[in-house]
């Protein structure tokens, strides 16, 4: 995948098609195949075809004067070398003064310039694939990924002036003007100066990683191996986990707003996202999960779609909790895509919005349970013995729940639970108990009364401990009971992708002795619950 792309080397109009991007080529001409076309050694190469045609004379000087980049590093191999000789392409070569020849040598001969031709120029020409023109338009991917048709005589909306001449190495269209380098979703970010505070974001994520696997190794010098060629695969760390915007071979659906309205939303979501002071990198961590809440729903595969009219899923839909990742009816009125604009480029569509769509709490700011037999968030417990048990139910979470048994008939036992990825706002925090009835119908039916506490971190990471005002309170045990802890509690700064213990929730048993006849020391915990409240709220 190419995500590289260099905003400073803009220059309108000069190669034809207004634009340029930055292009590092990761074909290896070694590797291709032998020409399947030819039916004798003596039919002249494409390279000695279009030396035939006085009116390719301007694309041949640039061909010849374009050298092949690999893993970053130019080679001495050009263009023209390469069409003289053993391997099959498609070259679509368009006739002289139909672009703008000086502007593309003078961009050759400067240090970035020459990749940049590589890529949006030249390799908008050449392709792999033996791309015949019939009646039919067919697809095709071109040397710099592009996706193109051809068919009808024509190369996308391009008129091809001499089709299907074949020579030794392939197929030369001869085309009446040069094709336009069509924007991917991911490079429109970058080059558009409507998107730049969104393109910053998503470029700073672009790295080159090494891979030894790929390489060639060149023997070893003091112990460690050495490379004589090395390999680096071009990544992008938060388009891996929202959709791969620079994939040509792929079709998206992109939501973006105005810069106005980007720049509101991101500091809403860099708000909700604040780490304490004591954690490492708090800063870039706190910057990475407030892109990654605004990006995660807002990228569509039109792949995994069956009915984009009807709702709109992403990656990350999961049909055990179908609440978020999904948007109904997104072009009706209050669906995110209504009254927004459409621009088709290379690999799928750009919705632009004028306000946001999404809230905080549509996409970022969810419930948060910790299931109760999900036993490996108890931290700690005291004075109890417990277990998990099935009972599928609507009413029950996950159709598991947890049974807490005292010790002894008088024994007040506590139990604490950590939880995790809770955001810097307001949440109404809940422990949902379920009757004895559950699991035995003849149960005799008592109240279980407890206390609980609620511990966090502050902003420099120091302890807190909000104890719910030392209410008590009493469960409902003849239905499913959703007792409130705290309400529209705020937490001021988040724990979230940690996997600590800053943030805590203790329930504490408080049934003196002469109340046993009273209550039961027994719980059935379904799950602790964090409802988030919006800023509104707060």
């Amino acid at each position: 995948m190419i995500t590289k792309s260099i905003k400073q080397f803009l220059i309108a109009g000069s190669l034809c098609c207004g634009v340029a991007t930055a292009f590092t080529s990761c074909s290896d001409w070694d590797d291709h195949f032998e020409d399947p076309v030819s039916a004798s050694n003596a039919m002249p190469t494409l390279w000695q075809t279009m030396e035939q045609r006085p009116e390719l004379s301007d694309f041949r000087e640039v061909l010849s004067q374009t050298k092949i980049f690999k893993q970053h590093k130019k080679t001495g191999v050009s263009y023209a070398d390469l069409l003289d000789g053993r391997q099959t392409f498609t070259v679509m070569a368009p006739v002289n003064g139909t672009f703008n020849k000086d502007s593309v040598l003078n961009l050759l001969a400067t240090n970035r310039g020459d990749s940049m031709v590589e890529r949006s120029f030249v390799g908008n020409h050449l392709s792999y694939n033996l791309a015949s023109s019939f009646e039919k338009p067919t697809e095709f991917f071109v040397l710099n990924t592009k996706r193109m048709t051809i068919g009808g005589n024509r190369v996308l909306d391009v008129p091809i002036k001499e089709a299907n001449v074949k020579a030794k190495g392939g197929l030369l269209h001869v085309m009446q003007r040069a094709l336009p380098y069509r924007y991917n979703l991911y490079e429109i970010m970058l080059n558009d100066p409507r998107y730049s505070l969104i393109g910053e974001q998503l470029a700073s994520y672009e790295q080159d990683e090494f891979s030894p696997t790929q390489s060639v190794e060149g023997g070893m010098v003091d112990g460690e191996q050495i490379y004589a060629d090395s390999v680096f695969i071009e990544r992008n760390l938060m388009l891996e986990r929202v959709g791969l915007l620079a994939a040509e071979d792929s079709s998206f659906i992109y939501v973006v707003p105005t810069a106005d309205e980007w720049q509101r939303a991101w500091q809403e979501a860099m708000d909700y996202y604040r780490f304490d002071a004591t954690v490492q990198n708090g800063d870039s961590l706190q910057r990475f999960w407030a892109n990654y809440a605004l990006f995660n729903d807002a990228i569509f595969s039109r792949t995994i779609q069956s009915s984009p009219a009807d709702s709109l899923i992403t990656y990350n839909y999961d049909r055990r909790h179908p609440k978020y990742h999904v948007f109904h009816r997104p072009f009706d009125e209050g669906g995110i895509l209504y009254g927004a604009t459409p621009t088709e480029y290379s690999n799928g569509t750009l919705y632009t919005v004028p306000k946001w769509p999404f809230t905080p709490f549509m996409t970022y700011h969810r419930e948060l349970k910790v299931e109760g037999e999900r036993t490996s968030m108890i931290v700690n417990d005291n004075l109890c013995t417990y277990t998990t048990r099935i009972h599928a139910a609507d009413s029950i979470s996950e159709n598991e729940y947890l049974v807490i048994t005292p010790k002894s008939n008088t024994s007040n036992w506590t139990m604490t639970f950590k939880v995790e990825n809770t955001l810097a706002g307001a949440y109404d925090i809940c422990a949902v108990i379920l009757p004895q009835t559950v699991y035995d119908p003849n149960a005799q039916l008592k109240p279980c009364r407890f206390q609980a506490e609620i511990n966090y971190v502050d902003e420099q990471g120091n302890d807190v401990l909000f104890d719910c005002d030392k209410v008590k309170f009493n469960t409902d045990p003849t239905r499913v009971d959703t007792v409130m802890l705290a309400e529209n509690f705020v937490f001021p700064v988040c724990n979230y992708g940690e996997t600590n213990m800053k943030i805590t929730v203790r329930l504490k048993c408080s049934i003196l002795a002469r109340e046993s006849s009273q209550y039961s020391r027994e719980m059935l915990l379904d799950c602790i619950y964090l409802r988030p409240r919006m800023k509104s709220e707060e």
